[in-house]
């Protein structure tokens, strides 16, 4: 009979001892915040969310590590075992892991180590598995993809600066990414190598393997272009757009019961929830036990634009129910021309119901959903990532509630707050069929799937993401897990969209 042995456990160690000056901050780059959270927390819940990692160690810029343990309290991180500091070059605070993560190993016992950078937070779920996978045959791995620039080697001469020297053959260079992953035997081997050199020094911990285990062959996976490392300031720019595009993944209920049992007693609050979204979210949430009010200017009378009414809606909602869980603003106006041919009455019309509308609803809602720690949902267009030509009003009014969410979901995080965003792709929706006549079946995203999705995202724990509902969704209704990929590919879709 033969013996099943056990798969050695996997951890990740998050490398965290960057200062950020290159960035040009006072504080670490890996406390910055991208997307309403900071850089380090992006990577802690892509780790946390792999299955095939068991735990985490984080390495962190010496006297930071007060600030990594609130993050990691405060989002409720499992997997994270100890945070400690880092040393002062890369090499030190690779060591500081190893040493780490022999503590408790039984003799003979090994472990999968993946090395990660901080500041690369976009990381995909493939790479980490692809990484672990590749070490049931390696003793290392590293990360990488093709470079598209080519590269040059130089030599300078005195003052008359640098000269070209060589070009090496692009089809054989890669630049190198992170996880990094070894078995543990294999990375402190090396480090015990290349201690006896007084000469060691090296940037990463692939090279030490390279050089001081030259037998040991170093397996490459492929990397992904977005998993990019925040290092200059035009990269904290690039990895925000990165997220502000990404699709995000509503999670489903697992049936019609925990809908129910989440919904039943609940206060929902729609402006717009007269016809179209905003009706299908409100008969939805019925049905599930929720208390709606459902105001629109056609059915109640509700002009959002008017602070007054909007205060008076909520307050009858908070006197009637005694609390409020969830409110949301599905109202706007589409109007299409050239702006110079626009009157002020129109222009003046799509400020205030696209824009100071919601910014009113968020601000009076505040009082009310901090007490519930409830959620804050508005939406935007899919034209928001690139303003058309007749389109200046409505383009930039939605661009803004995408701003809108991730400027309240940071300054509410301290509430409990959640504050989220829908992008719907083309919707069918009365408003779209006065803008536009009857369009071709199919052509079309259905109302009751973006419903769906709203209500997916209200009873979730996200905050400050912008979630893509698509008509090619393989689920009615479900946010597709398209991740960076699709949200860089989906620029093209969108700029068709309204």
């Amino acid at each position: 009979m033969s013996q099943h042995i056990a798969k050695p456990r996997t951890t990740a160690v998050i490398l965290a001892g960057g200062t950020g000056q290159r960035v040009g901050l006072s504080i670490p780059k890996q406390l910055l915040k991208i997307a309403g959270k900071a850089v380090i927390e992006h990577t802690l819940t892509t780790f946390e969310q792999a299955d095939s990692i068991d735990d985490i160690i984080v390495l962190m810029a010496p006297g930071y590590v007060s600030d990594v343990e609130k993050i990691v309290a405060k989002a409720g991180f499992k997997k994270v075992k100890k945070i400690i500091e880092g040393g002062s070059t890369r090499n030190e605070t690779t060591e500081r892991a190893i040493e780490a993560l022999g503590e408790g190993l039984a003799d003979g016992e090994d472990l999968n180590v993946l090395f990660h950078d901080a500041v690369r937070p976009l990381l995909s779920q493939r790479v980490i598995d692809d990484c672990v996978a590749a070490l049931e045959r390696y003793q290392a791995v590293d990360v990488a993809i093709p470079s598209a620039d080519t590269i040059i080697v130089t030599r300078t001469h005195g003052e008359d600066g640098e000269f070209i020297t060589e070009i090496p053959d692009r089809s054989r260079l890669r630049r190198g990414q992170t996880p990094q992953a070894f078995k543990l035997s294999t990375i402190r081997r090396a480090y015990e190598v290349a201690d006896g050199d007084p000469n060691f020094q090296a940037t990463d911990d692939c090279s030490v393997v390279l050089k001081y285990l030259p037998d040991v062959p170093i397996h490459v996976v492929a990397g992904d272009e977005y998993n990019m490392k925040v290092t200059q300031p035009v990269d904290v720019f690039i990895a925000d757009k990165l997220f502000q595009l990404a699709s995000m993944v509503a999670p489903e209920q697992v049936d019609e019961a925990a809908y129910r049992e989440l919904l039943t007693g609940k206060t929902m609050v729609i402006f717009g929830g007269s016809y179209g979204i905003g009706k299908d979210i409100a008969e939805l949430a019925e049905s599930y036990g929720s208390k709606v009010y459902a105001l629109g200017r056609s059915t109640t009378g509700t002009h959002v634009e008017n602070p007054e009414e909007v205060d008076d809606a909520l307050s009858k909602a908070y006197a009637e129910t005694g609390r409020i869980d969830y409110v949301v603003n599905t109202a706007g106006v589409l109007r299409i021309g050239k702006l110079a041919e626009t009157d002020n009455a129109t222009i003046e019309e799509a400020l205030k119901v696209n824009y100071l509308a919601p910014v009113q609803i968020a601000r009076s809602s505040y009082k009310y959903l901090a007490e519930t720690k409830g959620q804050l949902l508005l939406y935007t267009s899919s034209s928001y990532t690139r303003g058309r030509a007749e389109y200046s009003l409505y383009s930039s009014t939605k661009a803004a509630m995408v701003n809108l969410t991730q400027a309240l979901s940071d300054e509410w995080a301290g509430d409990g707050i959640r504050v989220n965003c829908i992008n719907p792709e083309r919707t069918a929706t009365p408003m779209r069929t006065k803008a536009f006549g009857q369009e071709p079946a199919g052509s079309l995203l259905s109302s009751e799937a973006v419903a769906r999705t709203s209500l997916d995202v209200l009873l979730s724990e996200l905050t400050g993401h912008v979630i893509d509902v698509r008509q090619q969704d393989p689920t009615a209704g479900a946010a597709q897990a398209s991740g960076f990929e699709a949200a860089l590919a989906s620029v093209l879709d969108r700029q068709d969209g309204v």
